[in-house]
């Protein structure tokens, strides 16, 4: 039996798995039924014709060599023949789901995704009496750390805000079968909140003014923002909290252990009334416009102010009143992008212990697990022993950081492991929910196992982190995988065999393009945080008369022409590919990236000329750029995955009143336009951050604004004016409050055949990919598209 082991190097992270051994279900027995049913229902709902093919079990971890882990053998012998083909054991239901889907893979061809990145490519799976048998004795897969966590704090503003249980249902689902044991589960938190202040004599208006709205709920969670947004209707509260004990119920059925919200101190300006001696000071000037402090920067109640614990006590008892004891591992972040008021280890430290204390006081065996965004975001201020009075203020296995930016700028490595503290190597990849096709696979395929292997490593999970979701599948597949990797992997092979389980089998245009693929977009080694700032999502705010260009808007860290072949490639295997949703998912998304780049050289040209005063050169380069911006719309609403329709219905769907409805809508839209005050004739700092390329907002919002701005161009370069830069500024606010305030309907449905329009685009717009008035031809080889 082939065995895949991990060399703990350093024996005091015992106790965390003893930890982990104390927050699963300690009697097996009892809870495997459950679990294995709860597996079988994941197992019924993605392959429902193979609910028979696969035998499951639930084993003891000492049957794994005291880890988590699961076998793959064969059900069928050649003396006792059965329906079960296949039989998997676990430590618990998602180390089945994590075992079917690793069979799935490397047996089966089969790949699993998300809905709207092409959904799940399973037709290649063999019929059932059919299934590839595994060799020898079978397969033990042990993980190589305990933990796999997954989401971030504000992933549910840029993605799931809006999910309904069925939703949730199958998000879960994809969890498990990628070994996700350790989530993140926020929902319904308010609606605690909601009890726990009314307890301090806060009133439904006093909230009103605390809690934000729902497109709005990470922001004033963390106490970036209070109102915006709001408030929340009593109706929304009831749901979300109906939805959490669902989400709760099922992660639970499955093994896994939710990681709950505690108090960080973010509390109602108006507690500072009722309890007139509590320290209670408002927070710094996140994203504020001209220091207007109207929506953003809540109140810090000191975690030294004896209120502290007692608030926190109350908040942990009302969610185990509510939910019962379904974990012992909370979330807080007491500084999220606003520093605390001195720099002093020993106050620091003294924070630390209260924040804990406060969860403790509720949970006698809480763990801590805290983000460490705070250490990369403000390095200055988080020099060693400040961090070390932080890290250290706790006792040690029951704090648990989350390298969460490890893919880019690891703070372990820096660090001595977080100075001895247990941590979570974490991919953050992904800012505002932005689609842009980037990754780093190399590192994702080496990080976590040199982290591991490094001396003293105190590492004791990989984690997933991402600002938004459901986008570049291939990252977040290989980065799943790594909790079951001992040793580096070879990312060219491992590539080769995604394209082959993506698409249902091989095909050398396919694996060439993401050859491609992978030594460009996917090889990002610039250290650069947010990728998504091309000109047509994120438009500059700039006076044209005043700067000097130096480069085009957009970071490109690879060569487009490249990118263009990886393009003619995968459109070579559309006669045999073009029925399968990920490969039209992967033509249109391969298409939009290759057209925004050019649109960003477009945009540099028509600068260029506008200030070199070049009349023809800036109306025929606006022309041709604004013709782009409206076939990339078209390209869009030929894909279910890139539609606004999609995004606005599902808000509306979860209201239960008309104005509830229109809030919203309000809310959806105004979270991927422009935050905060737009009454200003100042864009918000916050335009475009949730920027995204669908259908509805590249036509309606993005083109329009460019038409804009390109229109006051051409004027201002005719009439021989400065530009005008604050009638731009005055007429962009103008857009964005008409297009917010809209009430206008978009289709859910798709309207063109993807691959044909992608074909037609690259034929007309690769030769923009050089500069518009020194055409030339592609250098190497020719494009082999053939229009149809």
């Amino acid at each position: 039996m082939q065995v895949r082991k991990h060399p703990w190097t350093a024996s005091t992270w015992v106790q965390i798995q003893v930890a982990a051994a104390r927050w699963s279900d300690v009697n097996l027995q009892a809870m495997a039924t459950s679990k294995i049913a709860a597996a079988k229902s994941v197992l019924y709902r993605i392959l429902p014709n193979h609910n028979s093919s696969f035998d499951f079990h639930i084993i003891s971890q000492e049957e794994c060599g005291g880890k988590a882990c699961f076998i793959i053998t064969n059900a069928r012998s050649e003396r006792v023949v059965t329906s079960q083909e296949i039989r998997i054991s676990g430590t618990s239901g998602v180390e089945i789901l994590a075992g079917l889907h690793w069979y799935l893979k490397y047996w089966g061809g089969g790949h699993v995704s998300w809905r709207k990145t092409g959904g799940m490519q399973l037709t290649s799976i063999a019929k059932p009496g059919e299934l590839p048998r595994v060799s020898g004795s079978g397969v033990k897969v042990q993980r190589v750390v305990p933990w796999s966590y997954y989401q971030n704090v504000v992933t549910v503003s840029y993605s799931s805000v809006w999910w309904d249980w069925k939703r949730w249902q199958e998000e879960i689902d994809w969890m498990a079968l990628q070994g996700i044991n350790l989530p993140l589960a926020f929902t319904g938190q308010e609606a605690i909140w909601k009890k726990v202040f009314k307890g301090f004599n806060l009133t439904d208006t006093d909230l009103d003014d605390f809690f934000g709205g729902p497109g709005f709920l990470a922001w004033a969670r963390m106490g970036n923002l209070h109102a915006w947004g709001g408030p929340l209707t009593q109706e929304w509260l009831d749901l979300q909290l109906s939805l959490q004990k669902k989400i709760l119920t099922f992660m639970h059925q499955l093994g896994m252990t939710p990681v709950l919200p505690a108090f960080s101190g973010n509390v109602p300006s108006s507690l500072k009334s009722i309890f007139p001696s509590a320290n209670i000071s408002q927070l710094g000037d996140w994203n504020t416009v001209n220091g207007d402090k109207r929506w953003c920067c809540t109140y810090l109640l000191d975690p030294n102010d004896e209120l502290f614990v007692e608030i926190g006590k109350a908040f942990m008892e009302q969610q185990m009143e509510e939910y019962g004891k379904v974990t012992h591992v909370y979330n807080c972040d007491t500084f999220n992008e606003n520093e605390p008021p001195t720099d002093d280890p020993s106050y620091i430290s003294s924070l630390g212990a209260a924040v804990y204390e406060a969860m403790q006081a509720g949970d006698d065996e809480a763990v801590w697990l805290m983000q460490g965004w705070l250490f990369s975001s403000d390095s200055s201020f988080w020099q060693p022993p400040q961090m070390q009075a932080l890290l250290h203020s706790v006792p040690l296995g029951r704090l648990v950081v989350l390298d969460l930016f490890a893919d880019v700028k690891p703070i372990w490595n820096n660090s001595n492991h977080f100075y001895g503290t247990p941590y979570i190597w974490c991919m953050l990849h992904n800012f505002g929910g932005n689609i842009e096709m980037y990754g780093i696979l190399d590192t994702i395929a080496a990080g976590p196992v040199e982290a591991r292997s490094s001396p003293n490593s105190s590492m004791v999970g990989v984690g997933m982190c991402m600002e938004g979701i459901e986008q570049n599948p291939i990252v977040y597949e290989l980065m799943a995988e790594m909790a079951f990797q001992s040793e580096k992997i070879s990312v060219k092979e491992w590539v080769r065999l995604y394209s082959s389980r993506r698409y249902s089998r091989p095909d050398k245009f396919a694996i060439r393009a993401w050859d491609t693929l992978y030594k460009t977009i996917y090889n990002c080694q610039d250290k650069i945080a947010n990728h998504n700032t091309d000109v047509i999502v994120k438009f500059p705010d700039l006076n044209a008369s005043d700067v000097t260009l130096t480069g085009a808007p957009g970071h490109q860290w690879y060569s487009n022409k490249e990118v263009i072949g990886a393009l003619d490639d995968l459109l070579q295997a559309s006669e045999v590919f073009g029925n399968i949703a990920t490969y039209r998912y992967d033509v249109v998304d391969l298409t939009r990236q290759v057209l925004a780049k050019i649109s960003n050289k477009l945009y540099f040209e028509l600068m260029s000329a506008y200030q070199s005063g070049h009349h023809r050169k800036l109306n025929v380069t606006s022309r041709v750029l604004l013709e782009l911006v409206s076939d990339l719309e078209h390209l869009l609403a030929s894909s279910d995955c890139f539609l606004l329709g999609s995004w606005l219905e599902s808000a509306k769907a979860l209201a239960t009143s008309e104005q509830q409805r229109a809030k919203n809508e309000w809310n959806a839209r105004t979270q991927v336009t422009m935050w905060f005050d737009n009454t200003a004739t100042i864009p918000s700092q916050l335009h475009d951050y949730g920027n995204k390329y669908w259908s509805g907002l590249v036509g309606d919002y993005y083109l329009p604004r460019m038409a804009l701005y390109l229109e006051l161009l051409q004027a201002s370069l005719t009439n021989n004016v400065t530009f005008p830069f604050l009638e731009w500024r005055e007429k962009w606010v103008s857009l964005t409050n008409f297009f917010q305030a809209s009430t206008n309907g978009y289709s859910t449905t798709t309207n063109g055949d993807s691959i044909r329009i992608a074909r037609n685009l690259l034929e007309k717009y690769t030769k923009y990919d050089v500069p518009l008035y020194q055409q030339q031809q592609l250098s190497g080889r020719q494009l082999h598209c053939n229009l149809k």
